[in-house]
């Protein structure tokens, strides 16, 4: 069921990228006076096709495999061209009106999350969770720098933070260039101080880069709502032994051994640090206080013993951020824009530098994710909500456009460095040129996507 949802919020967001996609390649085409003879979404057998009107009878195309997508110009490389269609062909086109197609595609991408950015940004407050740490582990590299527990971050490397996404591509991005961190923080006092996180190993920062090991390996975590939720008995397992001492769903967990209890995972981690041991735990129950005796029993977690009482949150407890912890901000039309068009550039600008340094060998290539990460990512932000869903498009229409800007010989970048040595020599590059850049193209995509899949598969089913 899991696949199959994840699979249907794929191809939904596939297929809307693509069109977008190549819209942009159709639109600037049109406009430039070439000839566009098909616009397709999706490859292999068409399923719809509707043909335009006259003179060109373009043919609109929805397609088997919903994959990726084409625009089908007029091309004098792929057959006869009429005379009196000649200077509508591809190839008769100047350079520049060529090179502006192939930047359509990834320009409209880009642009598609802009908007979609900006009407999130104008009907919508924005709410910035604030950067504050916590759970800093003694010995590792941000108890070693100075940081503390409810330190908010403020600036990285001079660079200012709003949120903990900010904080955390911050970290990011000076742990994979020198391992050095200028981190401008304020404490619980209200002081600010300046202190200096510094990780020298460059195997070990490499391993930082890793998904999910950053924070971890620094050595703290950041203030998460889903953490803070109140310290509420949602499900009891009958067999467990928070049942066996008459504990009941909606229980509200004061103390336990007389510690207090503020949120669940207080209470949480209270228990699974004593497996196999007698806890007093008091609760309140319909305004009435009273305790019970539980002896917790073990699980094994990550090769580690935990203790257990068989319970958990409530599934439908929404998650509380304090005023204290966030910041809201309600834009007008424009600032919404600015802050759009800001946002936009700054995570296109971040791939293109993380995606250097992944080849320099600075960041893990494991972060490379195949259709079937994109997929999984498609189907948990669907079941997040259409809210989490749209920034999930955002974000891959941003990477699909900077990927087809990459000068690789099979996409849009490579095909305008073609055009560009085309214009520089004067003449078009020979057929065995082309068909060599093409060839090395495939090679490099089939590299890539070959790691991307061999991280998705070893991520979901474990590796020696």
């Amino acid at each position: 069921m899991q696949i199959g949802w994840n699979l249907l919020w794929f191809i939904i967001g596939v297929s809307l990228l693509v069109t977008v996609h190549e819209f942009g390649h159709y639109w600037v085409a049109r406009k430039l006076g070439f000839k566009v003879l098909r616009f397709s979404i999706g490859f292999g057998k068409p399923l719809f096709k509707h043909v335009g009107r006259a003179p060109d009878h373009i043919e609109y195309v929805i397609a088997a495999l919903p994959l990726g997508g084409y625009v089908r110009m007029l091309d004098e490389r792929e057959g006869n061209v009429s005379p009196a269609d000649a200077p509508r062909a591809f190839g008769a086109k100047a350079p520049w009106k060529r090179i502006l197609v192939m930047l359509a595609g990834p320009a409209a991408n880009i642009l598609f999350a802009i908007v979609v950015l900006w009407g999130v940004y104008w009907s919508t407050s924005i709410v910035h969770v604030k950067p504050v740490v916590e759970n800093i582990v003694v010995g590792k590299p941000a108890a070693v720098a100075g940081l503390r527990d409810g330190d908010e971050l403020l600036a990285i490397d001079g660079q200012p933070v709003q949120e903990q996404s900010d904080a955390a591509l911050g970290l990011l991005d000076a742990i994979s260039d020198d391992g050095d961190a200028r981190i401008e923080v304020r404490g619980r006092d209200g002081v600010e101080r300046t202190v200096s996180l510094t990780v020298a190993d460059p195997d070990q920062r490499r391993k930082l880069t890793e998904p999910d090991q950053l924070l971890s390996g620094l050595g703290f975590q950041f203030w998460i709502a889903a953490l803070h939720v109140p310290p509420v008995l949602g499900a009891i397992d009958p067999a467990g032994p928070a049942a066996e001492a008459g504990l009941q769903s909606g229980d509200v967990v004061l103390s336990v051994d007389g510690q207090p209890m503020k949120t669940f995972n207080d209470f949480r981690l209270y228990i699974q640090a004593r497996p196999e041991t007698s806890v007093l735990v008091r609760v309140r129950r319909d305004g009435a206080e009273f305790s019970r005796r539980v002896t917790t029993v073990s699980a094994t977690n990550e090769g580690k013993t935990i203790g257990r009482l068989m319970t958990g949150p409530p599934e439908d407890l929404e998650p509380y951020v304090p005023a204290d912890m966030k910041r809201v901000t309600d834009l007008g039309p424009v600032a919404a824009l600015g802050a759009a068009t800001a946002k936009a550039w700054q995570l296109t600008a971040t791939q293109a530098k993380f995606f250097a340094r992944m080849l320099t060998g600075k960041i893990s290539m494991k972060n490379l994710s195949s259709p079937i990460g994109i997929a999984s990512y498609a189907g948990e932000s669907a079941r997040a909500g259409p809210g989490m869903f749209v920034m999930f498009l955002v974000l891959i229409s941003l990477s699909l456009g900077f990927l087809n800007l990459l000068p690789i010989p099979i996409l849009d970048g490579g095909q305008v460095v073609f055009v560009i040595a085309e214009w520089l020599k004067g003449s078009p590059l020979s057929e065995r040129a082309q068909a060599l850049g093409w060839h090395a193209g495939l090679v490099m995509l089939a590299l890539l996507m070959g790691v991307a899949v061999f991280n998705d598969l070893t991520s979901r089913f474990g590796s020696s």
